[in-house]
């Protein structure tokens, strides 16, 4: 063996002892829960079989005729819809905001990013107060403005979804803020002296220069939102559980309880497959689709 081959050899054998703890713990706790899902997936698991029973894609195909796993489906896809687009725009118009050179800035920096200290359970008690018929904060407003305070957003299945939306905008739009505001001080500032000096708008600026530099930021912040959209669901805990009749209730929330309320390990693994493989689609068409459209220097 050459001593270059030594080399490299010493050289690859410390870089994967170095990764080794890393990818042991990868192992554990990310490879082998999915594969045992996607196992699980397989076999009828619940309380009426006391060993598993091996069904094939039976799972799958009752899952997809089962009303309320549709309806909880459709909530979750409605739900991301609602989210991700106004959320990533609000979050791009504040950055553009936090990013002049105005007085108070540090602390408009902050007003918009505290919203995401805030823990979920926190955020759902205090939107609970908001939307508390009668006594409410948002019931007060009618009330002042002389509109009835019965109103009840998270009783009526036709306004629990908006109002979940609109708390989950005002808790994340903050927390992108941050990645859209790192990718504007990225952008060359000559390239704006440029465009000023030759008496371009700013219109013209933002959809010429400052979108297409920031659509790295965008496809990120895209795919965690998305991500965020599917697996976000402390607040259904303190709000809703669900209701009413499901009007409410997400797609992880909906295994959940089925796997720890029902016990049917076996459904529930069928669901926690469809949601990886949905997201996993979802996540590749967003990177194969804007890849193109992305400026990376």
């Amino acid at each position: 063996m050459t001593a270059k081959w030594k080399e490299r050899l010493s050289r690859n054998t410390l870089a994967w002892a170095l990764l080794l703890p890393s990818l042991l713990f990868l192992m554990l706790f990310t490879y082998y829960p999915m594969l045992k899902t996607a196992w699980l997936s397989m076999y009828q698991s619940d309380l009426a079989t006391p060993e598993p029973v091996f069904v094939g894609l039976d799972n799958f195909t009752a899952l997809f005729q089962d009303p309320v796993f549709q309806k909880v489906f459709s909530n979750n896809i409605w739900f991301a819809i609602g989210t991700v687009p106004t959320s990533m725009a609000l979050a791009f118009i504040m950055a553009l905001f936090a990013d002049k050179a105005l007085a108070g800035r540090s602390f408009s920096r902050v007003a918009f990013f505290y919203p995401n200290m805030i823990p979920m359970i926190a955020v759902a008690n205090i939107w609970l107060f908001i939307y508390t018929p009668q006594y409410g904060l948002l019931a007060q407003l009618a009330k002042w403005v002389g509109q009835s305070a019965d109103m009840n957003m998270l009783g009526h299945p036709d306004t629990v979804m908006w109002a979940m939306i609109v708390m989950m905008i005002w808790k994340e739009a903050g927390y992108f803020m941050i990645f859209y505001l790192a990718g504007l001080q990225n952008i060359p500032k000559d390239l704006y002296e440029s465009a000023s000096v030759d008496g371009i708008g700013t219109w013209k600026v933002t959809t010429r220069i400052t979108i297409p530099l920031t659509m790295p930021t965008t496809l990120f912040v895209a795919v965690v939102a998305l991500t965020n959209a599917f697996k976000l669901v402390d607040h259904l805990w303190i709000m809703t559980k669900g209701g009413p009749d499901n009007a409410s209730s997400l797609l992880l929330y909906h295994i959940y309880d089925t796997a720890f309320s029902f016990y049917d390990q076996g459904m529930a693994a069928t669901m926690t497959v469809i949601m990886i493989a949905l997201l996993l689609v979802l996540s590749s068409l967003q990177f194969f689709g804007w890849d193109r459209k992305i400026h990376y220097q």
